[in-house]
């Protein structure tokens, strides 16, 4: 049975997920991770509900999620509860979403956390005994839920960074930088921003886990950059473009831009179009359907690919075991969460960064 808080659209999920990944190895019984209580009291025939709380029910990545969610719901026989903040920021949607599930008294919760506004009412939950499981967006800190399955994001912004480095051949960087906020902490963002810049090769970031605070001018791998801002942009088309216009209003000569998803990224290009700017090296991070379609239509450079439909079908069985036996998964060798992949997709190779092609994105595409 699927419950919906919001309305969802229908998106064709590309493949079969990895199913080699889903022999998660037990790490002890629910004592040990302060909260979720669930541990081994479930049974085989009791029944399992859960909540999927994602950022909105727009965004097409959060969309491919909701869909594999139901899919894995069907498929493993639990029923499910689809809700949403409205949009990008609403921290109160989510808090509310997440007390629904606990006065249910559901089993677990799958959730991309929004931001640390809702690292309280997470807890909340797993005090409840609730197992909480983090999706695309590892929570900060790491150990605010039980485990969080999720892209590399550090790793997803180092591969669009060194390949913008590597497609501007020695040129000087003028730099532009599309966030999701400037007033929230979220790992994605920042993991996203700053590993861009570090795979730009640049020697100096700041603070890891703040954007903007890394000097403005300097040097890169292939010589000298400038940053010229960062914008919050909502992670839309919309702010996309508008922070694009915002940015070229304070210097014509950006040639790269870092956007934080692929809406973003159309957004860029479209004031980029606009002020007939052309030769700009716009990258990205998502992999959906109409990301790598601009990778192949040469809008955007290069995006990194991830896999949302993985990440909740690995959710969704964690959350059944821990019911059933009490065993948890562990995070991937050397990270504080598991790893559900990273692919750079690139319209054109460079030397030196692993890349594959845009048939090669499509083929596992999203939406």
């Amino acid at each position: 049975m699927i419950r919906r808080t919001k309305g969802t659209r229908s998106l064709r999920l590309v493949g079969a997920v990895v199913t080699a990944m889903l022999a998660l190895a037990a790490c002890g019984s629910s004592d040990d991770s302060g909260g979720s209580g669930n541990g081994g009291s479930g049974g085989s025939d009791e029944k399992i509900e859960v909540s999927l709380i994602t950022k909105d029910s727009t965004n097409p990545f959060f969309v491919a999620m909701q869909e594999g969610a139901k899919q894995a719901a069907d498929a493993e026989g639990i029923d499910i509860t689809i809700a949403s903040g409205k949009e990008e920021g609403d921290d109160q949607g989510q808090i509310d979403a997440i007390e629904n599930a606990i006065t249910a008294q559901q089993k677990g919760i799958l959730i991309t956390p929004m931001s640390t506004g809702v690292n309280d009412a997470i807890q909340k939950a797993r005090d409840a005994g609730l197992f909480v499981i983090a999706l695309d967006t590892p929570p900060d800190p790491p150990d605010t839920v039980d485990i969080t399955f999720a892209t590399d994001n550090r790793k997803a912004g180092n591969l669009i960074g060194q390949y913008a480095a590597a497609k501007l051949n020695g040129q000087k960087a003028v730099i532009a930088l599309l966030d999701i906020f400037d007033d929230k902490v979220v790992s994605v963002d920042y993991n996203r921003d700053q590993g861009f810049l570090e795979g730009m090769g640049l020697k100096d970031i700041g603070d890891p886990k703040i954007n903007g605070d890394e000097p403005k001018t300097g040097t890169y791998s292939g010589g000298d950059y400038e940053i010229v801002g960062n914008v919050a942009t909502g992670a839309n088309e919309e702010g996309g473009r508008t922070g694009m216009e915002q940015l070229l209003s304070k210097n014509g000569d950006i040639n790269v831009v870092y956007t934080i998803n692929e809406p973003t990224a159309a957004g860029a290009y479209a004031a980029l179009k606009a002020a007939g700017k052309t030769d700009v090296v716009v990258v990205s991070v998502d992999g959906g359907r109409a990301g790598v379609e601009a990778v192949k239509a040469g809008t955007i450079a290069a995006t990194s690919q991830q896999y949302p439909a993985k990440m909740v079908e690995l959710g969704v069985k964690a959350i059944i075991d821990i019911v059933k036996t009490g065993n948890k998964p562990e995070n991937s060798p050397g990270l504080d969460f598991f790893d559900t992949g990273v692919t750079l997709i690139a319209n054109e190779p460079v030397d030196g960064v692993e890349s594959k092609d845009a048939q090669y994105g499509l083929d596992n595409a999203w939406g």
